[in-house]
C-alpha cells in the first residue's frame, strides 16, 4: 500500500510532502456579533409557549444587557466549537385545531 502511494504522488519521501495551505468548500463566516444577537432577541416571537429548556421568551426579551451579554458569548462559544446540545436539536411542534 505504501509503494502505491508513493507511487501515485510521485513521492521519494515522506518527509518531502508538507502541507502549505488548507483549502476548504465552506467559506469562513465570522462569529455573530452582539448586535446580531440583539436583533435575534428583538425579533422573537412573543407570547409563545416555552421550548424544551422551559425558558419563556418573555425572560429572555426583558433581560438586562448583562443577560444579553452572556446569551452572545453562549453562541459564540457553540459556533467556535461548532457543537450543539442534544436537547437544543429537539422541538416540540403542536397543531392547534379550533
Amino acid at each position: 500500500m505504501r509503494n502505491k502511494f508513493f507511487k501515485f504522488f510521485n513521492v521519494q519521501r515522506v518527509n518531502d510532502v508538507r502541507q502549505k495551505e488548507i483549502y476548504t468548500a465552506e467559506p469562513l463566516v465570522p462569529e455573530p456579533s452582539a448586535f446580531e444577537v440583539e436583533m435575534a432577541i428583538e425579533y422573537l416571537k412573543r407570547h409563545v409557549s416555552p421550548g424544551t429548556d422551559q425558558v419563556p421568551e418573555e425572560t429572555i426579551t426583558a433581560g438586562r444587557s448583562s443577560t444579553r451579554s452572556e446569551i452572545h458569548k453562549l453562541i459564540n462559544s457553540i459556533w467556535n466549537e461548532e457543537e450543539l446540545s442534544e436537547e437544543w436539536k429537539e422541538s416540540i411542534i403542536l397543531r392547534a385545531y379550533l
